[in-house]
Order: C-alpha cells, then sequence, then structure tokens
C-alpha cells in the first residue's frame, strides 16, 4: 500500500493551481484523503462569478452525477439489512416492476446499468416522481436485460428512489441518508438540501462546447435526434439547462441521480469511509459485503449511451480492464491505480473515488461546466496525479 509522499502532494497542488485560477472565471475545491485522514484540501476561484464571492472549504455545489454513488451506497446499505443479495429479483422487491416482461431483472442488472430502462418511451416531468415510477414500471426494456449494457443517467436514481421507499419505508432516499450515513459521519453532502445551506451554494454556468468535442463517439449520438444517447439524457423531461441548478427549488428536491449538492471535502469524506475498509473513527461503518459489491465489477461493455468502454459493479464505475500475460491490466486509471478502485464522476467535471488497496479517496467538484458525461482533462490529470501515475504538468 503506497503513502502518498510530501513531493506528491505539492505536484497536485500546483497542478491545480494551474488549472483552477484564482481570478476572473468560476472556482474549484479538492479534497484528498487517505487511511481515514484528509491529507490535501485545496479550493481557489469563484463560487460566484457575479458577486466576486470566493470559494471556501465550506462552499457547496451541485454535482449532478456523482450523486449516483452516495445514493447507491445508501441502497446497498438497506439491502444488507434487509438481507436481499444483488441475484434477487427486482420484482421480489418491488412487485409492480415486473410489468412488460421486467420479471426476471435482477438487482445486479439493474445496478450495473444492464436493465434496458436508460429511457422512456413515455414523456413525463422529472418534477412528477409518481408518474416517472409508473411509467418505469410500464416501461419494456430497451435491450435484453443483462446482454447488453447502457448508462441510466436519468432513470437511475428514480428506480434506486422506488427500491429505497420499499426496503425502508423512508420518506426519500436523501432523507434516510441523511439520517443514516451523512450527518452521523459529519459529510456535507444532501440529497434535499436545507434551506439553512443555501447561502453557500456556488453558483454554476456552462463551459464551452468546442469543435474537437463535438466530433467525439458521444457528443455525435447525444446531438443525433433520436438516438439513445439523446433519449436517455433527455428523460425524463425537465431541467436541462445549468441555470435550472441555481434554484433552490432543484436543491430542495434532491434527485437521487443528479441532485446531489456538497462540499469537495464532504464528497472525499464518504469515499474515505469506503477505502478504509467501511470504517470511520474507530466504528464499522459499512458491512464487508457492501464493500465487495461496490468494488467488484459486474459489466464491462462498449456502453450503448456514453459510445467507449465502461465498466460498471453495483452502482459505481470502475475502469475498464484487459486480461493478458496472465494478469488483468487497466486500461485507464480515472479512479486510482488499484483493479478494485471504484467512484462516480458528474456532469460538468465533478469525479469522487475510492483506491481500497491504497486506502486512498479524492473528490473535485467545480461549477464552470465542461460539457460531457466524464471528466474533462484538467480533471483527469489530478485524479492520475492523487494516483501516482504521472508526472506534474509544467503548463496549462
Amino acid at each position: 500500500m503506497a503513502e502518498i509522499t510530501a513531493g506528491q502532494l505539492e505536484q497536485i497542488t500546483e497542478a491545480f493551481e494551474i488549472s483552477f485560477p484564482a481570478a476572473g472565471r468560476g472556482g474549484a475545491a479538492l479534497s484528498l484523503w487517505q487511511h481515514g485522514r484528509e491529507i490535501l484540501h485545496c479550493c481557489a476561484g469563484m463560487a460566484d462569478p457575479t458577486t466576486q464571492r470566493p470559494w471556501t472549504p465550506d462552499t457547496l455545489v451541485p454535482v449532478w452525477s456523482a450523486s449516483k454513488g452516495p445514493a447507491v451506497l445508501c441502497v446497498l446499505m438497506a439491502l444488507k439489512q434487509a438481507g436481499i443479495g444483488l441475484e434477487t429479483a427486482v420484482a421480489e422487491v418491488w412487485p409492480e416492476f415486473a410489468q412488460q416482461g421486467k420479471g426476471r431483472i435482477t438487482l445486479a442488472h439493474l445496478l450495473s446499468h444492464r436493465a434496458g430502462l436508460s429511457a422512456l418511451d413515455r414523456e413525463v416531468s422529472i418534477h412528477d416522481r409518481a408518474a416517472v415510477i409508473a411509467a418505469l414500471e410500464q416501461q419494456a426494456p430497451l435491450w435484453s436485460p443483462g446482454c447488453q449494457q447502457g448508462y441510466h443517467p436519468r432513470t437511475f436514481g428514480f428506480l434506486l428512489e422506488a427500491l429505497m421507499q420499499r426496503l425502508t419505508g423512508a420518506e426519500s432516499l436523501g432523507a434516510w441518508m441523511a439520517e443514516s450515513l451523512t450527518k452521523p459521519i459529519g459529510a456535507d453532502f444532501w440529497l434535499g438540501l436545507p434551506a439553512s445551506c443555501d447561502e453557500r451554494v456556488a453558483r454554476v454556468f456552462p463551459g464551452r462546447l468546442t469543435l474537437e468535442k463535438q466530433g467525439n463517439a458521444f457528443f455525435k449520438a447525444f446531438l443525433s435526434s433520436g438516438s439513445l444517447t439523446q433519449r436517455s439524457f433527455h428523460s425524463p423531461r425537465g431541467l436541462h439547462a445549468v441555470n435550472d441548478f441555481n434554484r433552490a427549488e432543484t436543491w430542495r428536491a434532491g434527485f437521487a441521480s443528479m441532485g446531489g449538492v456538497c462540499s469537495a471535502r464532504g464528497l472525499a469524506l464518504i469515499y474515505s469511509v469506503l477505502a478504509n475498509s467501511g470504517q470511520w473513527q474507530g466504528r464499522q461503518w459499512i458491512s464487508p459485503e457492501v464493500l465487495s459489491a461496490l468494488c467488484s465489477p459486474l459489466s464491462q461493455k462498449l456502453d450503448l449511451v456514453l459510445q467507449e468502454e465502461i465498466a460498471f459493479s453495483a452502482g459505481m464505475m470502475m475502469d475498464p480492464v484487459e486480461i493478458g500475460s496472465g494478469q488483468e491490466r487497466k486500461r485507464r486509471s480515472l479512479f486510482g491505480p488499484g483493479l478494485r478502485a471504484f467512484g462516480h464522476p458528474g456532469a460538468g467535471g465533478s469525479l469522487a473515488f475510492a483506491d481500497p488497496d491504497q486506502g486512498l479517496a479524492f473528490a473535485i467538484v467545480l461549477n464552470e461546466l465542461e460539457p460531457g458525461a466524464l471528466p474533462p482533462e484538467p480533471v483527469l490529470r489530478l485524479a492520475r496525479l492523487a494516483g501516482g501515475s504521472m508526472p506534474a504538468p509544467r503548463d496549462s
């Protein structure tokens, strides 16, 4: 288990300061932990460029799909408490789900984005939870479950919420999370932000979609009318504009797929518990069975929605690997160097991961949002540096 050195921390800090200048644009924060202790925190720039409010360690920001990691952790905790394994049919927990031939879809299929429910045939509003869940119950799979993989950018959160309600009877996934996870460990992460925190939230704004980015496979699919990628990112409808996430009603709604609001430290703390064998301050918060589900790949395929090869465990992304010469080797290191590393990005550039083999947890959050579902190069550079896999860059 490699220890992060003082020299590495200096490299990460330098790279952060190069990538996120402190004046004129947006801002960002980075939090790095090892063995249950924060070893680096950086923040720079403006939480609100219009008012020149600076970014501080307490600044909160929407993190889009980086919300999925803590949300799926809560579902796995609830499944463990109920004694339900991942090979169980979803319909055993949620009987109405069995409609349209979905009776054999397992929790493993659903959590690894293989259920074929990334888009809805019915047009429903994201603000009408009951209508979205009913539409999911009545939706036929878009491919044979388990045979293909397609990221569920929006529907995933509603699937988690429906499971959580039936497993726990909680008012919402966010309420259960606050009671059972984030408040007890002191993690500044919210699915359903309280009004008392509103003044801490950074203002988000869009970056620029360059011609180079428009040319890659994901953006070609995203911009193609009627493609599975476009349908998946627009279903259910609503909250498509970046400015929608500058509204308190969006922060309050707590959408499990994309509604998380947090600080870098709060997000990294959750992953630090996962990287530290599930322990926090001498207590076992997360069971070994849940940790195993998070760091064990269930699927690795060319993703029909993201248009590149992606690996998934039970709700977390993992780096794809290739097997050769008698050993596995990573094809990329988005989530740390270890083969068991896992995490989740958020649209615009947020990223968090845990690498249990290094005891390492990393999170970066920002408010100038680069187009795309996966992190831009400045964020990837910092993630690789945190894992010790590249030298610090000397220019921007």
